[in-house]
C-alpha cells in the first residue's frame, strides 16, 4: 500500500524495471469569477482549483527524502502547496529517461487542467501528508 512518501519510493524499489518517479507542483487559487461561499471555502481550506506550475521527473539514484525535494523545489522560487507523484516503468532492465518521462508529465498536466480524477496520483502537501481529493 501507498500511503506516503517512503512506502511509493519502497514500492517503486521493489517493481520488475527500474523507475523514474514524476513530480507535479501545483498552486491551490480561486477562480476568478468565485462566488463568497468559494471563497469562504477556499479560505477554510477547501475548493479552488489547482494549477500546474512546475515539474521533475528523477530516478531512485536522484531522489533523497522528501524534505530533499522540497528543499530543492524551494530553489525554484515558486510556491506550491500540493505535489502529485507518479511513477513510470522501464523497459528491459532499462530506466526510463527524462525525454521518456516528457508525455506521461504532459498527460499529468492535461488531467489537472481538465479537472479529471486525481486520484491515481500520489498527492502531498508541503510536509508530506497525504492529499485526498473529494
Amino acid at each position: 500500500n501507498i500511503t506516503d512518501f517512503n512506502s511509493l519510493k519502497a514500492v517503486a524499489k521493489q517493481q520488475p524495471d527500474p523507475q523514474r518517479l514524476l513530480f507535479l507542483f501545483l498552486r491551490a487559487s480561486l477562480p476568478e469569477d468565485h462566488s463568497e461561499q468559494e471563497e469562504a471555502n477556499f479560505h477554510a481550506g477547501g475548493g479552488g482549483e489547482l494549477e500546474p506550475i512546475m515539474s521533475v521527473d528523477k530516478t531512485l539514484e536522484e531522489l533523497g527524502s522528501f524534505t530533499d525535494l522540497v528543499t530543492e523545489s524551494a530553489m525554484m522560487d515558486k510556491d506550491w502547496q500540493i505535489v502529485l507523484i507518479a511513477g513510470l516503468g522501464g523497459v528491459n532492465g532499462l530506466p526510463p529517461t527524462t525525454s521518456d518521462a516528457e508525455k506521461p508529465i504532459a498527460a499529468m498536466i492535461e488531467t489537472v487542467r481538465s479537472g479529471r480524477d486525481l486520484s491515481k496520483y500520489l498527492a502531498l502537501d508541503r510536509d508530506g501528508n497525504p492529499v485526498h481529493f473529494r
